[in-house]
């Protein structure tokens, strides 16, 4: 799923939320490598589940293509400072439930971004 991009204005920062583009993977490789670092609150230790600039192509094309998933990064001054993502389940039973998380570098937690 893509949605039309948004921009907020939050304490004197203005940032934009998009949906992911393939250009996006290498970024997202190496702010994933250093979020992991920033904060013990994801599921994974830093070094743990990671994905590469490929991994990124094919997660973002994945969900661009599907009604069941959204890829989301939020940028500041061109640069991605976080991504949500939410994934739902393809099982007509469990239609209802859906795989969300979401990651903002700690140099903007605070301003909103992840809500």
């Amino acid at each position: 799923m893509v949605i039309n991009q948004q921009i907020y204005h939050v304490k004197g920062l203005q940032y934009i939320i998009r949906s992911a583009d393939i250009s996006d993977a290498e970024e997202l490789s190496h702010l994933r490598v250093q979020l992991d670092g920033e904060t013990e609150n994801l599921d994974r230790e830093s070094g743990e589940g990671y994905m590469n600039k490929g991994d990124f192509e094919e997660l973002i094309s994945r969900d661009a293509e599907s009604k069941r998933n959204l890829f989301l990064v939020a940028v500041v001054h061109n640069e991605i400072v976080g991504f949500s993502r939410c994934e739902g389940n393809g099982l007509k039973r469990f239609a209802h439930k859906v795989e969300f998380g979401v990651c903002v570098a700690k140099e903007y937690w605070g301003y909103g971004i992840g809500k």
